[in-house]
């Protein structure tokens, strides 16, 4: 199972705009011999985001602090595992995202093999949210979005020593070349008679799975890309 963002944003043209400005007011010395005042205002905030843009996150994985209450995307997993998964791999995912990134189209990209029954679920505050094919199509995104998902992944494969293991990833947030900040929560339900034998990435500050008999939670902050994996024993 895969899933993540591609953004296509009329704003790009404007950013790109303004970096070509830059890369022209770059070469002149005139800064030098004038006072601030006399410098357009639009300089010192195009030099911030050129700034901001050059420690853009380029998919290294790294783990965050949690923001507080700072509003961020927020992208919740609810998988079950039943008893026939042991035989064809497929499990029920059940997928929120709230506070998505306020712009005019966003799509939500599954993987095509591993995904199947696809549907929209409920929407808050986001003109319109259509299952198509593999993806989740959605316009007009507003201020405290919410959109909730509901499909069927193939996401559970047997190992050589006779365990299974669920794979999930990557998750991500991604904007043009860049990856920004986004919260992760997953719960997996799955039979209590299994063990949960381990976990990839290994528990670290920023990843620290819970589990008891039947569940495994985790909630997590970070920049990159983030592929778990979560190995079982069943008997």
């Amino acid at each position: 199972m895969q899933y993540g963002y591609r953004y296509f944003v009329q704003l790009i043209l404007l950013v790109a705009f303004l970096t070509g400005m830059g890369m022209s007011y770059a070469v002149s010395d005139a800064r030098d011999d004038a006072d601030d005042s006399d410098w357009p205002a639009w300089v010192d905030e195009e030099d911030a985001l050129l700034e901001r843009a050059a420690l853009v996150n380029e998919g290294e994985l790294t783990f965050l602090p949690d923001p507080g209450g700072k509003p961020l995307h927020h992208h919740s997993n609810h998988i079950t595992i039943g008893e026939d998964a042991l035989r064809d791999g497929w499990v029920l995912l059940e997928q929120c995202h709230t506070d998505l990134d306020r712009v005019p189209a966003v799509q939500i990209v599954f993987n095509a093999q591993n995904t199947r029954a696809l549907e929209v679920i409920a929407s808050e505050n986001i003109g319109e949210a259509f299952a198509e094919g593999h993806t989740v199509q959605l316009r007009d995104v507003g201020a405290g979005s919410r959109i909730c998902i509901r499909a069927r992944s193939r996401a559970l494969w047997k190992t050589d020593d006779g365990g299974f293991e669920l794979r999930n990833g990557p998750f991500m947030r991604r904007f043009l070349d860049g990856y920004y900040p986004l919260r992760v929560s997953l719960r997996i339900d799955y039979p209590e008679a299994w063990q949960l034998a381990g976990f990839t990435p290994d528990r670290q500050t920023g990843f620290t799975p819970h589990h008891e008999p039947g569940r495994v939670e985790l909630d997590t902050v970070f920049e990159g890309r983030l592929n778990t994996r979560f190995r079982f024993r069943t008997q």
